[in-house]
């Protein structure tokens, strides 16, 4: 490895943003190592016709920095956890976690009916105008939007941030949905229209958090101070439930978890066969954070 540590990423604005995130804390903490940024285009980032459940799911977003790391051509990437298969390779573990950002979802309106933006404000009730479509290409946030909105009519819309708000401002849609997390990440919190709430809409697991993967004989110690302790639990519990009820990214299932000093309050969301919007909620202490994930599953498989 030497004096420099290369960074692999997808080249969006996002994931760049999200990885500059990682080589200045790096830099900061470790003057004699140089950190330099490996930009890739994955198959998730341009086959944008098709929803991911139909062309591969998730893994699409990881293929091309698995396998720089396999060729010894990066030493770390960083992912969206939300984005990250719950099945990681032995030998390229995740090696920790990042301080989670705002985990909620946003509603986002166009820059036309909506001239200001609200940040981290949850007070905000703005409704989206039902008469247009509300973008997303989640199923988990389709089924709770049509909860919340009853009637709503929901349109699939894939892209980067950039490219969905350019496609909501033009009049495509009258509202998207998307994680704010991205827009303060890309400094868009003015677009921001409402924030939802987890009690409205439970978040994908990991949302917020970013994971950093690399060998498994990498020196952890070098991003000791990236790491979060507290997100490294709810990254756990959350996954875990996610991985006991069998689901990805294409599937309408979320999970949250909080933490208030030693407790870990695990929120779980999954659709019926009736189309149903079923919810369960359990509090352990922190350390029971893996068992509390296959718990809660169980606990909502018996509703749906």
């Amino acid at each position: 490895m030497g004096n420099i540590i290369r960074i692999g990423t997808r080249d969006s604005a996002l994931a760049v943003a999200q990885a500059e995130l990682l080589r200045q804390s790096v830099m900061a903490h470790h003057p004699d190592c140089e950190a330099v940024l490996v930009k890739m285009k994955t198959a998730g980032d341009w086959m944008l016709d098709r929803r991911l459940d139909e062309i591969g799911g998730k893994g699409l977003f990881v293929k091309e920095l698995d396998q720089a790391l396999m060729d010894g051509r990066t030493d770390l990437s960083v992912h969206s956890l939300k984005d990250l298969p719950t099945d990681i390779p032995d030998d390229f573990p995740v090696l920790g976690y990042s301080r989670r950002e705002a985990a909620q979802d946003a509603l986002v309106l166009s820059a036309k009916s909506c001239s200001y933006g609200i940040g981290a404000n949850e007070s905000c009730q703005l409704q989206p105008d039902l008469s247009a479509p509300i973008g997303t290409s989640s199923p988990r946030r389709a089924a709770q939007l049509q909860e919340l909105f009853p009637g709503c009519t929901v349109k699939f819309v894939r892209g980067n941030i950039l490219t969905r708000l350019q496609k909501l401002d033009s009049g495509e849609y009258g509202a998207l949905v998307l994680a704010a997390a991205g827009l303060l990440r890309l400094g868009l919190s003015h677009r921001i229209s409402r924030l939802f709430s987890v009690k409205e809409m439970v978040p994908a697991a990991g949302q917020g958090i970013l994971a950093v993967q690399g060998r498994k004989d990498f020196d952890k110690s070098l991003l000791a101070p990236f790491f979060d302790e507290d997100a490294g639990w709810q990254a756990l519990a959350e996954r875990s439930f996610i991985r006991a009820l069998g689901g990805g990214c294409q599937a309408p299932v979320a999970a949250y978890a909080s933490i208030r000093k030693k407790r870990l309050t695990l929120t779980g969301m999954a659709v019926s066969a009736q189309h149903c919007v079923k919810r369960a909620e359990l509090t352990v202490q922190k350390y029971e954070a893996e068992k509390a994930g296959v718990r809660l599953a169980e606990m909502l498989l018996e509703k749906i």
